[in-house]
């Protein structure tokens, strides 16, 4: 199966991998994937989406495994403020449902921030863009493919 985002990688020549896995309702979150994909936690990173004071959606992506500090988000986009965008927001916003919200390929290309521990790996997942199948790209290649920044936002 071919996700926009895997596309996307494909038209760059953008060098990755993809790995499947068993998904259910009740185990989306990045740490239940880590687990299913026989990966460390911090190697797996979620995609969230918030929004600014000026109504502006911007994107954090951060290992599995930690929870995003939204002053350090706001900090980090030039924001005054930020706050997680509500479940029902998200497919209608960026095309992605929870659980396969990929930084990549999403409606509008977003002002994307990563976190700074991405720069440890060689390599670390993120969604492919479905429930049930991750990438597994450099966290260079996909700062460049979504023009993002790494900041620290954890």
């Amino acid at each position: 199966m071919k996700t926009n985002a895997i596309r996307i990688l494909e038209s760059k020549n953008i060098s990755h991998s993809t790995i499947e896995y068993e998904s259910n309702e009740d185990e989306i979150d990045a740490i239940s994937v880590a687990h299913k994909i026989y990966a460390e936690p911090e190697m797996v990173f979620k995609t969230l989406v918030a929004r600014n004071e000026k109504n502006e959606l911007l994107v954090f992506v951060i290992p599995g495994n930690f929870e995003l500090n939204l002053k350090k988000a706001a900090t980090a986009s030039g924001s005054k403020k930020t706050e997680l965008i509500k479940v029902k927001e998200l497919q209608p916003l960026t095309g992605y449902i929870r659980g396969g919200c990929s930084p990549i390929g999403m409606k509008k290309l977003f002002p994307t921030f990563i976190d700074e521990t991405a720069q440890l790996f060689d390599r670390i997942f993120c969604s492919a863009g479905v429930r049930g199948m991750q990438l597994n790209l450099s966290p260079n290649d996909l700062l460049a493919v979504v023009q993002a920044e790494f900041a620290d936002l954890i």
